[in-house]
Protein backbone atom coordinates (compact mmCIF):
# COMPACT_ATOMS: atom_id res chain seq x y z
CA UNK A 1 0.00 0.00 0.00
CA UNK A 2 1.28 3.37 -0.67
CA UNK A 3 1.19 6.93 0.22
CA UNK A 4 -1.91 7.52 -2.31
CA UNK A 5 -3.59 4.46 -1.44
CA UNK A 6 -3.23 5.29 2.08
CA UNK A 7 -4.80 9.09 1.25
CA UNK A 8 -7.73 7.92 -0.99
CA UNK A 9 -8.85 5.85 1.89
CA UNK A 10 -8.54 8.47 4.57
CA UNK A 11 -10.03 11.16 3.03
CA UNK A 12 -13.27 9.01 2.29
CA UNK A 13 -13.13 7.26 5.89
CA UNK A 14 -16.73 9.75 6.79
CA UNK A 15 -20.25 9.55 6.56
CA UNK A 16 -20.08 12.35 4.15
CA UNK A 17 -18.27 10.30 1.40
CA UNK A 18 -20.53 9.24 -1.37
CA UNK A 19 -18.34 6.15 -1.90
CA UNK A 20 -17.64 4.94 1.55
CA UNK A 21 -20.34 3.06 4.51
CA UNK A 22 -20.00 1.68 7.90
CA UNK A 23 -22.08 -0.84 7.50
CA UNK A 24 -21.44 -2.88 11.17
CA UNK A 25 -19.96 -2.05 13.93
CA UNK A 26 -18.62 -4.43 16.98
CA UNK A 27 -18.09 -3.35 20.05
CA UNK A 28 -16.26 -5.00 23.10
CA UNK A 29 -15.69 -4.35 26.83
CA UNK A 30 -12.99 -6.10 27.95
CA UNK A 31 -11.68 -5.56 31.66
CA UNK A 32 -7.93 -5.79 33.27
CA UNK A 33 -8.66 -9.35 33.78
CA UNK A 34 -9.32 -10.01 30.20
CA UNK A 35 -12.85 -10.70 31.00
CA UNK A 36 -15.49 -9.65 28.45
CA UNK A 37 -18.08 -7.47 30.37
CA UNK A 38 -20.33 -6.42 27.48
CA UNK A 39 -20.40 -7.05 23.39
CA UNK A 40 -22.79 -5.34 21.62
CA UNK A 41 -23.17 -6.10 17.26
CA UNK A 42 -25.14 -3.65 15.10
CA UNK A 43 -25.68 -2.05 11.82
CA UNK A 44 -24.07 1.10 11.95
CA UNK A 45 -26.97 2.50 10.78
CA UNK A 46 -29.05 1.63 13.83
CA UNK A 47 -26.05 3.11 16.39
CA UNK A 48 -27.35 6.56 17.78
CA UNK A 49 -26.16 9.63 16.18
CA UNK A 50 -24.23 10.84 18.90
CA UNK A 51 -22.62 7.80 19.47
CA UNK A 52 -22.26 6.37 15.85
CA UNK A 53 -20.22 9.53 15.07
CA UNK A 54 -17.98 8.83 17.90
CA UNK A 55 -17.33 5.28 16.80
CA UNK A 56 -16.56 6.99 13.22
CA UNK A 57 -14.19 9.66 14.54
CA UNK A 58 -12.23 6.84 17.04
CA UNK A 59 -11.98 4.35 13.52
CA UNK A 60 -10.62 6.93 11.17
CA UNK A 61 -7.93 7.53 13.76
CA UNK A 62 -6.74 4.30 12.34
CA UNK A 63 -5.90 5.82 8.85
CA UNK A 64 -4.07 8.91 10.30
CA UNK A 65 -0.58 7.01 11.13
CA UNK A 66 2.39 8.26 8.63
CA UNK A 67 3.53 4.81 6.15
CA UNK A 68 6.41 3.47 8.16
CA UNK A 69 6.23 5.22 11.13
CA UNK A 70 2.67 4.98 12.96
CA UNK A 71 1.39 2.34 10.03
CA UNK A 72 3.37 -0.34 9.25
CA UNK A 73 2.43 -3.14 6.74
CA UNK A 74 3.10 -6.39 7.57
CA UNK A 75 2.46 -10.04 4.82
CA UNK A 76 1.39 -12.72 6.61
CA UNK A 77 3.20 -16.04 6.53
CA UNK A 78 1.71 -19.00 4.29
CA UNK A 79 0.78 -20.84 8.01
CA UNK A 80 -1.54 -17.57 9.07
CA UNK A 81 -4.27 -19.21 6.39
CA UNK A 82 -4.22 -22.35 8.27
CA UNK A 83 -7.74 -23.18 10.36
CA UNK A 84 -6.46 -21.39 13.70
CA UNK A 85 -4.32 -18.33 11.47
CA UNK A 86 -4.78 -15.32 11.59
CA UNK A 87 -5.03 -14.25 8.48
CA UNK A 88 -8.17 -16.80 8.03
CA UNK A 89 -10.02 -15.61 11.04
CA UNK A 90 -9.64 -12.22 9.72
CA UNK A 91 -11.18 -13.13 6.36
CA UNK A 92 -13.69 -15.14 7.87
CA UNK A 93 -14.82 -12.22 10.12
CA UNK A 94 -14.75 -9.65 6.98
CA UNK A 95 -16.11 -12.00 4.32
CA UNK A 96 -19.32 -12.73 6.54
CA UNK A 97 -18.74 -8.33 7.07
CA UNK A 98 -18.88 -9.10 11.17
CA UNK A 99 -22.56 -10.51 10.87
CA UNK A 100 -21.55 -14.20 11.97
CA UNK A 101 -21.74 -14.65 15.56
CA UNK A 102 -19.04 -17.80 15.17
CA UNK A 103 -16.32 -16.00 12.77
CA UNK A 104 -16.78 -12.59 15.22
CA UNK A 105 -16.27 -14.45 18.38
CA UNK A 106 -12.91 -16.24 17.22
CA UNK A 107 -11.73 -12.91 16.22
CA UNK A 108 -12.90 -10.93 19.02
CA UNK A 109 -11.16 -14.11 21.52
CA UNK A 110 -7.65 -14.11 19.35
CA UNK A 111 -7.30 -10.37 20.03
CA UNK A 112 -8.00 -11.10 24.06
CA UNK A 113 -6.28 -14.10 24.39
CA UNK A 114 -2.78 -12.93 22.40
CA UNK A 115 -2.84 -8.57 23.25
CA UNK A 116 -0.21 -7.95 26.04
CA UNK A 117 -2.57 -5.21 27.89
CA UNK A 118 -2.59 -5.04 31.47
CA UNK A 119 -5.57 -2.33 31.70
CA UNK A 120 -9.37 -1.98 30.92
CA UNK A 121 -10.21 -1.12 27.09
CA UNK A 122 -12.73 -1.50 24.38
CA UNK A 123 -12.08 -2.75 21.31
CA UNK A 124 -13.99 -1.46 18.33
CA UNK A 125 -14.17 -3.11 15.10
CA UNK A 126 -16.39 -1.88 11.84
CA UNK A 127 -16.90 -3.65 8.46
CA UNK A 128 -16.92 -0.57 6.19
CA UNK A 129 -17.37 -0.64 2.35
CA UNK A 130 -15.35 1.43 -0.23
CA UNK A 131 -16.31 2.00 -3.93
CA UNK A 132 -13.24 2.13 -5.96
CA UNK A 133 -13.43 4.02 -9.35
CA UNK A 134 -11.59 3.40 -12.17
CA UNK A 135 -9.26 5.98 -13.10
CA UNK A 136 -7.19 7.06 -16.39
CA UNK A 137 -3.18 8.22 -15.99
CA UNK A 138 -4.44 11.91 -15.24
CA UNK A 139 -6.55 10.28 -11.77
CA UNK A 140 -9.55 11.20 -13.82
CA UNK A 141 -12.53 8.71 -13.30
CA UNK A 142 -12.99 6.82 -16.26
CA UNK A 143 -17.30 5.73 -15.56
CA UNK A 144 -19.95 5.56 -13.17
CA UNK A 145 -19.18 1.91 -12.58
CA UNK A 146 -16.83 0.64 -9.17
CA UNK A 147 -15.79 -2.38 -7.99
CA UNK A 148 -16.32 -2.23 -4.10
CA UNK A 149 -13.52 -2.49 -1.73
CA UNK A 150 -14.70 -4.35 1.47
CA UNK A 151 -12.43 -4.50 4.61
CA UNK A 152 -12.72 -4.44 8.61
CA UNK A 153 -11.07 -1.86 11.10
CA UNK A 154 -10.42 -2.79 14.75
CA UNK A 155 -9.04 0.02 17.54
CA UNK A 156 -7.70 -0.54 20.67
CA UNK A 157 -9.24 2.33 23.07
CA UNK A 158 -8.04 2.78 26.65
CA UNK A 159 -10.57 2.89 29.79
CA UNK A 160 -9.70 5.04 32.37
CA UNK A 161 -10.90 6.90 35.51
CA UNK A 162 -10.54 10.54 35.16
CA UNK A 163 -9.56 12.03 38.55
CA UNK A 164 -11.67 15.47 38.26
CA UNK A 165 -9.91 17.04 41.39
CA UNK A 166 -11.71 19.96 43.03
CA UNK A 167 -15.25 20.99 42.04
CA UNK A 168 -18.02 23.15 43.22
CA UNK A 169 -21.07 21.53 44.78
CA UNK A 170 -24.42 23.48 44.22
CA UNK A 171 -25.67 21.57 47.10
CA UNK A 172 -23.89 22.43 49.63
CA UNK A 173 -22.02 25.51 48.07
CA UNK A 174 -18.67 24.10 48.39
CA UNK A 175 -15.83 23.50 46.75
CA UNK A 176 -14.98 19.44 47.51
CA UNK A 177 -13.09 16.94 46.13
CA UNK A 178 -15.00 14.04 44.08
CA UNK A 179 -14.02 11.32 42.52
CA UNK A 180 -14.84 10.23 39.11
CA UNK A 181 -15.68 6.26 39.13
CA UNK A 182 -16.58 5.77 35.92
CA UNK A 183 -14.38 4.53 33.16
CA UNK A 184 -14.24 6.77 30.47
CA UNK A 185 -12.96 4.97 26.78
CA UNK A 186 -10.58 7.35 24.96
CA UNK A 187 -11.16 8.45 21.57
CA UNK A 188 -7.60 8.22 20.76
CA UNK A 189 -6.89 4.03 20.27
CA UNK A 190 -3.62 2.96 21.42
CA UNK A 191 -3.15 -0.01 18.48
CA UNK A 192 -5.67 -0.85 15.52
CA UNK A 193 -5.10 -2.87 12.12
CA UNK A 194 -7.43 -2.96 8.60
CA UNK A 195 -7.81 -5.71 6.71
CA UNK A 196 -6.98 -5.90 3.67
CA UNK A 197 -4.80 -3.53 2.61
CA UNK A 198 -5.92 -1.32 -0.42
CA UNK A 199 -2.77 -1.87 -2.71
CA UNK A 200 -3.02 -1.36 -6.29
CA UNK A 201 -6.30 0.05 -6.27
CA UNK A 202 -7.90 -3.71 -4.74
CA UNK A 203 -8.17 -5.83 -2.04
CA UNK A 204 -4.89 -7.67 -0.76
CA UNK A 205 -5.98 -10.13 1.50
CA UNK A 206 -2.22 -11.17 1.91
CA UNK A 207 -1.31 -8.31 3.55
CA UNK A 208 -2.07 -6.55 6.79
CA UNK A 209 -1.51 -2.90 8.54
CA UNK A 210 -0.96 -2.41 11.66
CA UNK A 211 -1.42 0.70 13.58
CA UNK A 212 0.42 2.19 16.66
CA UNK A 213 -0.17 5.36 18.55
CA UNK A 214 3.39 5.27 19.93
CA UNK A 215 5.99 4.29 16.68
CA UNK A 216 8.85 4.18 18.79
CA UNK A 217 7.41 1.65 21.14
CA UNK A 218 5.03 -0.14 19.04
CA UNK A 219 3.05 -3.37 20.56
CA UNK A 220 4.78 -5.93 19.42
CA UNK A 221 2.57 -8.53 20.70
CA UNK A 222 -0.65 -6.94 18.81
CA UNK A 223 1.78 -7.97 15.62
CA UNK A 224 3.31 -11.40 16.30
CA UNK A 225 0.62 -12.46 18.45
CA UNK A 226 -2.68 -10.99 17.52
CA UNK A 227 -1.79 -10.43 13.75
CA UNK A 228 0.64 -13.25 13.13
CA UNK A 229 3.07 -11.41 11.62
CA UNK A 230 6.73 -11.13 12.36
CA UNK A 231 8.02 -7.71 13.75
CA UNK A 232 10.75 -5.99 12.39
CA UNK A 233 11.53 -3.08 13.36
CA UNK A 234 10.10 0.46 14.42
CA UNK A 235 10.57 3.48 13.09
CA UNK A 236 13.07 4.29 16.36
CA UNK A 237 14.48 0.75 15.41
CA UNK A 238 15.18 1.96 11.82
CA UNK A 239 17.29 4.93 13.44
CA UNK A 240 19.19 2.80 16.01
CA UNK A 241 20.09 0.07 13.27
CA UNK A 242 21.17 3.05 10.79
CA UNK A 243 23.73 4.61 13.37
CA UNK A 244 24.73 0.90 14.26
CA UNK A 245 25.68 0.65 10.66
CA UNK A 246 27.12 3.64 10.75
CA UNK A 247 29.55 3.41 13.97
CA UNK A 248 30.40 -0.19 12.24
CA UNK A 249 31.60 1.29 9.41
CA UNK A 250 32.64 4.82 9.18
CA UNK A 251 34.62 4.42 13.12
CA UNK A 252 36.37 7.18 13.88
CA UNK A 253 36.23 9.61 10.59
CA UNK A 254 32.73 10.19 12.01
CA UNK A 255 32.34 13.65 12.42
CA UNK A 256 30.52 16.99 12.42
CA UNK A 257 30.62 17.54 8.47
CA UNK A 258 30.07 13.63 7.56
CA UNK A 259 26.90 13.38 10.09
CA UNK A 260 25.67 16.62 9.01
CA UNK A 261 26.12 16.03 5.23
CA UNK A 262 24.89 13.07 5.49
CA UNK A 263 22.05 14.15 7.28
CA UNK A 264 21.48 16.79 4.32
CA UNK A 265 21.74 13.99 1.52
CA UNK A 266 19.26 11.90 2.99
CA UNK A 267 16.71 14.61 3.39
CA UNK A 268 17.46 15.70 -0.87
CA UNK A 269 16.10 11.45 -1.28
CA UNK A 270 13.17 12.23 0.89
CA UNK A 271 12.33 15.66 -0.74
CA UNK A 272 12.68 14.60 -3.98
CA UNK A 273 9.91 11.56 -3.44
CA UNK A 274 7.76 13.99 -1.88
CA UNK A 275 5.24 13.37 -5.06
CA UNK A 276 6.24 9.46 -5.45
CA UNK A 277 3.56 7.03 -4.04
CA UNK A 278 6.35 4.87 -2.70
CA UNK A 279 8.22 5.98 0.32
CA UNK A 280 12.06 6.44 -0.01
CA UNK A 281 14.31 4.34 1.09
CA UNK A 282 17.77 3.33 1.89
CA UNK A 283 19.84 0.41 0.81
CA UNK A 284 23.46 -0.51 0.84
CA UNK A 285 24.37 1.25 -2.50
CA UNK A 286 22.61 4.43 -1.82
CA UNK A 287 24.27 4.29 1.57
CA UNK A 288 27.54 3.81 -0.10
CA UNK A 289 26.90 6.52 -2.12
CA UNK A 290 26.27 9.35 -0.19
CA UNK A 291 29.01 8.21 2.33
CA UNK A 292 31.47 8.18 -0.47
CA UNK A 293 30.12 11.83 -1.35
CA UNK A 294 30.44 13.31 2.06
CA UNK A 295 34.26 12.17 2.25
CA UNK A 296 34.41 8.70 4.01
CA UNK A 297 37.38 6.70 3.17
CA UNK A 298 37.39 3.66 0.15
CA UNK A 299 39.11 1.94 3.24
CA UNK A 300 36.15 2.27 5.12
CA UNK A 301 33.25 1.54 2.84
CA UNK A 302 34.84 -1.43 1.95
CA UNK A 303 33.31 -3.40 4.67
CA UNK A 304 29.79 -1.50 4.12
CA UNK A 305 27.97 -4.41 2.16
CA UNK A 306 28.85 -6.98 4.44
CA UNK A 307 27.81 -4.90 7.58
CA UNK A 308 24.73 -3.58 5.95
CA UNK A 309 23.40 -7.22 5.28
CA UNK A 310 24.23 -8.22 8.82
CA UNK A 311 22.61 -5.47 10.11
CA UNK A 312 19.72 -4.97 8.29
CA UNK A 313 19.34 -8.42 6.78
CA UNK A 314 19.69 -9.61 3.46
CA UNK A 315 17.85 -7.75 0.82
CA UNK A 316 16.75 -5.59 3.54
CA UNK A 317 16.01 -1.57 3.12
CA UNK A 318 15.51 1.80 5.47
CA UNK A 319 12.92 3.59 5.25
CA UNK A 320 14.81 7.23 4.54
CA UNK A 321 12.14 9.47 6.68
CA UNK A 322 12.51 7.32 9.43
CA UNK A 323 16.51 8.42 9.31
CA UNK A 324 16.13 11.98 8.67
CA UNK A 325 17.35 13.98 11.68
CA UNK A 326 15.21 17.41 11.68
CA UNK A 327 18.07 19.22 13.65
CA UNK A 328 21.45 18.82 14.18
CA UNK A 329 21.76 18.11 18.17
CA UNK A 330 24.76 18.57 19.56
CA UNK A 331 25.62 17.27 23.31
CA UNK A 332 28.14 16.70 26.19
CA UNK A 333 27.00 15.92 29.78
CA UNK A 334 26.38 19.62 30.91
CA UNK A 335 26.10 21.86 27.47
CA UNK A 336 23.41 21.31 24.61
CA UNK A 337 23.08 23.00 21.10
CA UNK A 338 20.52 22.43 18.72
CA UNK A 339 20.93 23.91 15.17
CA UNK A 340 18.29 23.99 12.27
CA UNK A 341 18.96 22.28 9.46
CA UNK A 342 19.65 25.32 7.79
CA UNK A 343 22.07 26.89 10.13
CA UNK A 344 24.90 23.80 9.84
CA UNK A 345 27.44 25.28 8.13
CA UNK A 346 27.88 28.08 10.43
CA UNK A 347 29.00 25.75 13.60
CA UNK A 348 32.14 24.61 13.28
CA UNK A 349 34.48 22.05 15.75
CA UNK A 350 38.31 23.03 16.15
CA UNK A 351 41.20 22.74 18.33
CA UNK A 352 42.60 25.80 19.89
CA UNK A 353 44.96 25.91 22.66
CA UNK A 354 45.24 22.07 23.04
CA UNK A 355 41.62 22.32 23.86
CA UNK A 356 38.61 21.30 21.43
CA UNK A 357 36.06 23.96 21.06
CA UNK A 358 32.92 24.36 19.00
CA UNK A 359 32.50 27.40 17.25
CA UNK A 360 29.23 29.32 16.32
CA UNK A 361 29.18 32.21 13.87
CA UNK A 362 26.80 34.43 14.78
CA UNK A 363 25.69 36.95 11.89
CA UNK A 364 23.76 39.43 14.22
CA UNK A 365 25.67 40.44 17.65
CA UNK A 366 22.58 40.43 19.01
CA UNK A 367 21.64 37.26 21.19
CA UNK A 368 19.35 35.81 23.61
CA UNK A 369 20.36 34.44 27.18
CA UNK A 370 17.73 33.09 29.43
CA UNK A 371 15.08 35.30 27.34
CA UNK A 372 17.37 38.26 28.03
CA UNK A 373 19.15 40.27 24.53
CA UNK A 374 22.54 40.92 25.13
CA UNK A 375 25.12 41.87 22.21
CA UNK A 376 28.80 40.23 21.61
CA UNK A 377 31.04 43.17 21.85
CA UNK A 378 34.92 42.57 21.68
CA UNK A 379 36.45 39.40 23.17
CA UNK A 380 33.42 39.10 25.63
CA UNK A 381 29.59 38.56 25.33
Amino acid sequence: MNKKELAEIKKNFTDTSGLFTLNHVVTVYIDAQKNIRCTDNKLYSLIPEEQGSVIMETLSKIFRGSLGKGLLEYAFPNTEYEEDGAQHTLYNAMKTKLTDEEAVNKLVVRIINNLAYEAAYTLMIGHCSYSIITKDRNDEALDSSADEYNFIVAAVCPANTNDDGLMFDSETNSIVKKANTELIISREPTDGFFFPVFSDRSPDVNSVMYFTKSPKKPNISFIDDVLGCEFVRSAHGEKETFQAVLNDVVGDELNYTVITQMNEKIQELVTNAKNETELPYLDDKKMYNILADVGVSDEKLEALPSVFRTKVGEGGVLTATNLVEPKTRLSTPDITVNISKNATDKVRTTVMDGRRCLLIDLDDPAICINGLTTRITGNSI
